[in-house]
């Protein structure tokens, strides 16, 4: 059985490609694991597979239970970066048609939403700055890969 010791965790709806989808992830990040699969049978969804895993050391669960619900926008992963090297690395691995995304935003094969964005974004928008913020937003927003 797994430890799950945070106290939120994200869980990713997929019709049918859960595993795939978490392997291609932990391929891709450091620090990362399938931590635990189980096959759950007889759900209204038919069987069902429920997968836990961890990425840079955080958990995190998926399951492939048919395709009732899709991704959208609405909800990303942000990765903050240290460099532009690191920025190209995570855009190349998890980009599905990097000349249709723009600012930072991308869409992986499986259609999850992720956020690349340099660390230096978090540190703007700690600050009292809204000249500042606005100026950085609408650079940001006008950027296309």
């Amino acid at each position: 059985m797994v430890s799950l010791k945070q106290k939120i965790i994200t869980h990713l709806w997929f019709a049918t490609q859960a595993r795939e989808a978490v392997e291609f992830y932990c391929g891709i990040f450091p620090n990362s694991a399938i931590t635990q699969v189980n096959l759950i049978k007889d759900t209204p969804s038919g069987d069902c597979e429920l997968v836990n895993f961890q990425l840079c050391g955080q958990q995190f669960m998926a399951i492939s239970a048919g395709p009732y619900f899709t991704f959208n926008e609405a909800i990303s992963l942000l990765v903050y970066c240290d460099d532009q090297a690191e920025i190209d690395f995570y855009w190349q691995q998890l980009s599905a048609e990097p000349a249709a995304e723009q600012c930072g935003w991308l869409k992986d094969k499986f259609g999850v939403s992720w956020q690349i964005a340099p660390r230096l974004m978090e540190q703007v928008f700690a600050q009292n700055n809204p000249q500042l913020q606005g100026r950085v937003m609408q650079a940001v927003l006008g950027m296309k890969n």
